[in-house]
């Protein structure tokens, strides 16, 4: 995995998914940042974002563990843009447990103020080219 910052930070914004701590998951998104819930479906704003993450989190009745795999970052001025693999551990509709292992992209902007904040949230990466 890459040893840059944003290693840090989407971490810490997977650790606040799995505890189901939407509200300081905010804190990691822009105001006007872009949350792809599922191909053709967008949320947008920290209160749509927000309302997704406790839908997504029903969807997978309570019981997801976000983690990441091989990460690269790809840093231009404010801007990065984040490849990566993100892996959902959850249970099936029988309860056997799950692991989803999608290859997400990431678009991340530095504040005025030096923090990164979230733009683009695209779990689904290239895969929405398939449909």
């Amino acid at each position: 995995m890459s040893d840059h910052e944003l290693k840090q930070v989407i971490q810490a914004a997977d650790r606040a998914i799995t505890a189901e701590d939407f509200e300081s998951l905010m804190d990691f998104y822009a105001d006007d940042a872009t949350l792809v819930v599922k191909p053709g479906l967008n949320a947008t704003g920290k209160p749509q974002i927000q309302r997704a993450f406790v839908a997504i989190a029903a969807h997978f009745k309570n019981q997801m563990k976000v983690r990441q795999g091989e990460m690269k970052v790809i840093e231009g001025g404010d801007t990065a843009l984040v490849i990566m693999e993100t892996v959902l551990d959850t249970v099936d509709a029988e309860g056997a447990d799950v692991s989803i292992v999608r290859r997400a992209t990431y678009v991340f902007r530095k504040s005025d103020a030096g923090k990164w904040l979230c733009v683009i949230d695209h779990s689904y990466g290239t895969t929405l080219l398939d449909g």
